[in-house]
């Protein structure tokens, strides 16, 4: 990856409290990995920056080594890499999602 790659991704992490990296866009999600990752954020009501990885293949592969991660979608919440949607799923299901966006203020209870 080269620098600028990496302080493009760098820059987006931490401009924005909540970021996905993910194929296509919320409203048209190219994978079911990406839409599943879509679907928890809106149920969690958390408002969310999305990257589309297809538009720009070197962030594509850059965010796989940013993140020592190989898969897209990744999620970051403010700065802190989080995991793909299987994570992201087993958090949800768990609450733990629900109680990371608590604890860094970024939805709000209930």
């Amino acid at each position: 990856m080269t620098d600028d790659i990496h302080a493009r991704i760098q820059s987006i992490v931490e401009g924005n409290d909540v970021v996905l990296f993910m194929k296509g866009s919320p409203l048209f999600p190219q994978c079911g990995f990406s839409s599943r990752a879509v679907a928890i954020l809106q149920h969690l009501n958390a408002e969310y920056e999305s990257v589309d990885v297809l538009q720009d293949q070197g962030v594509r592969q850059g965010i796989k080594s940013f993140s020592d991660w190989p898969t897209i979608p990744q999620l970051y919440v403010k700065g802190e890499f989080v995991g793909g949607s299987d994570i992201m799923m087993e958090m949800y299901e768990s609450g733990e999602l629900q109680q990371l966006m608590q604890d860094k203020g970024v939805v709000a209870a209930g």
